[in-house]
């Protein structure tokens, strides 16, 4: 697993989902590797997960967990106390962590995690949790607990019948999103983008600049009162502009 240091997660803490969206959407296959541009980066926006703590964002390093549907014999493997899957996975999280469980899942009602559960988390000072499924005792997980939630429902029931944990730090598929253990997540109000631990160090460097060069163009705009499409979406030579003008700032 590759580690995303607190640094870099840090500078993520200032980042809008759309933001982190438009970075990673735009990112290149890896050099030398240009037949991977069929299987891009482009699939990081998580479909059906929505926030149930609004206005609270949740940025850190994934550590996942995966729900199958559930079957007496399957429980038979998974219902170890404090050694289920569930726990080990939570066991790895801590600050700048957060948990993020696929539950793909028919049924929207059974809930992948409720306050007693997610005490764990608490304990582990991780930062939320993201699910593809139902959570239940959300006041208590958000006002006793201060965790951001992201799931695609909320519910009282339980997980079973139809679910139950399996495997703790896989790879899982949330919302249609591939997350691999130690990818940066970045959540708010407006969705749940999932940034690959490989490229974010590329990913925030660009959204840097990016930040920058949209300021230097607003600049431009209110300067000229001009229509936003002049220089919106930025060019290539719009950003070149923008970089020459910034090393005369320099000087």
């Amino acid at each position: 697993m590759i580690h995303v240091s607190d640094e870099i997660i840090d500078r993520f803490r200032n980042v809008s989902s759309a933001t982190a969206y438009s970075a990673v959407w735009r990112l290149p296959p890896p050099d030398g590797q240009e037949w991977f541009a069929s299987a891009n980066y482009q699939l990081c926006l998580m479909r059906g997960v929505k926030a149930f703590t609004p206005g609270k964002k949740l940025v850190g390093r994934a550590q996942t967990l995966r729900y199958l549907p559930a079957r007496p014999d399957l429980l038979e493997e998974t219902r170890k106390g404090a050694d289920s899957p569930e726990y080990r996975a939570m066991a790895k999280c801590g600050p700048n962590d957060l948990l993020v469980i696929e539950a793909h899942t028919f049924d929207q009602y059974s809930c992948t995690m409720g306050n007693m559960k997610t005490r764990q988390l608490w304990h582990k000072k991780a930062e939320g949790l993201v699910t593809d499924g139902a959570i239940r005792d959300l006041q208590m997980i958000t006002d006793e607990y201060d965790l951001a939630v992201f799931a695609k429902n909320r519910s009282p029931a339980g997980n079973l019948p139809f679910l139950e944990s399996f495997e703790e730090g896989g790879l899982v598929n949330v919302g249609g999103v591939l997350v691999m253990p130690g990818d940066v997540v970045v959540a708010d109000d407006d969705g749940v983008v999932v940034v690959p631990a490989a490229r974010a160090l590329e990913v925030i460097d660009w959204i840097d600049e990016q930040e920058e060069a949209e300021q230097f163009v607003i600049g431009l705009i209110d300067e000229e009162q001009v229509p936003p499409g002049k220089y919106y979406p930025i060019s290539a030579e719009t950003k070149e502009r923008f970089r020459k003008s910034r090393e005369l700032g320099k000087q």
